[in-house]
């Protein structure tokens, strides 16, 4: 057999650094109170309070799609980063809540913020999309293969939500956060730390019933999940996903001034802030107080609450940590626009 005459591909001729540029936010105007969820289910408002530690979450409006949401958050991202969307050459949505298997949003939202012919993919790793989005977007600029990302996480739970079961009814709601990453010399995002335990994955999953929407339209799968399982599972996976996500960087986790982890539940925040040895005057996001569990919008919410409150600085060092359905895990260290 005859070899083909040696060939080599290219080699990469340069490195360049993920820079993390801008933050931006959309929020439904909808406000959902505890006492609303509470007609519809067997809680209360101080049951949800004492549980989660929600007050109140966001329902999107009629005809207010996935899309629509991250392209808001987007555009506000691209504002905040002076940066025009035809400069952006890689766009990913992190999203579980797409109303179609296909097409997905991220091309939608590519043309929709000025990105047009940008590469474009939805991710969707459930509740830990944002931080897998991230660290791929920033892996694509660290390669050269991109120079400009828009990363956006949107969700619009409300579709798959049984309202008579408290257990998903009186924690999830809808928003989109985005941020944009640009080639730079020194890196602002961290290198991602990530895990999965697929032996987990049924504790949050959708169901196999059909619902019929209330427009007539077709239907879907609620989300059901098992609330206690996955409080107990987060006992012992977080941390080590942590701690790495903080060695990848090069930095101890005394260093970090902002923790940024999933907005699922606040008592599931306080446990990892403990079993972290966080600094004691460290910045808590509790963004799920107002905004309830976004699943993976959460994260960039967050981010944008804290900047827009002005509890964190620019250069501030911050620690995402996203986890949810699959059982999935991820974290990087990210230093604050």
């Amino acid at each position: 057999m005859q070899q083909s005459p040696a060939v080599r591909l290219r080699p990469a001729t340069r490195r360049a650094e993920a820079h993390l540029a801008g933050v931006g936010a959309h929020r439904p105007e909808r406000v959902v109170t505890n006492d609303e969820i509470a007609r519809s289910c067997d809680t209360s408002d101080s049951w949800i309070r004492e549980r989660t530690g929600i007050a109140t979450r966001r329902f999107a409006a009629a005809g207010e799609t996935v899309a629509d949401m991250a392209v808001g958050a987007g555009k506000q991202a691209l504002a905040q980063a002076a940066v025009a969307g035809s400069d952006v050459d890689l766009v990913l949505v992190a999203t579980s809540t797409h109303a179609y298997a296909s097409p997905g949003a991220a091309q939608d939202v590519a043309t929709r913020i000025g990105a047009h012919g940008a590469g474009a993919a939805d991710v969707n790793v459930g509740c830990a999309g944002f931080c897998y989005a991230l660290g791929l977007a920033a892996d694509a600029i660290r390669a050269g293969t991109s120079q400009c990302a828009v990363v956006a996480a949107s969700e619009r739970l409300s579709d798959f939500l049984d309202l008579t079961d408290r257990s998903t009814s009186a924690i999830f709601g809808d928003g989109a956060g985005a941020v944009v990453l640009t080639s730079a010399e020194l890196p602002t995002v961290g290198p991602v730390a990530w895990a999965s335990d697929g032996r987990q994955r049924s504790l949050i999953a959708q169901s196999p019933g059909w619902w019929e929407s209330v427009d007539g339209g077709e239907g879907r799968p609620f989300v059901r999940m098992d609330g206690r399982a996955v409080f107990r599972w987060t006992t012992t996976a977080l941390t080590p996903v942590a701690l790495r996500a903080c060695g990848l960087a090069g930095v101890a986790p005394s260093e970090i001034r902002v923790f940024v982890p999933h907005q699922a539940n606040l008592r599931i925040i306080e446990a990892l802030v403990t079993s972290l040895k966080l600094q004691p005057d460290i910045r808590i996001a509790r963004d799920i107080i107002g905004m309830g569990n976004t699943s993976a919008a959460s994260i960039p919410l967050a981010v944008a609450a804290l900047r827009d409150a002005g509890e964190v600085a620019s250069g501030d060092l911050a620690l995402c940590l996203a986890f949810g359905a699959g059982l999935s895990i991820a974290g990087q260290v990210i230093q604050l626009p």
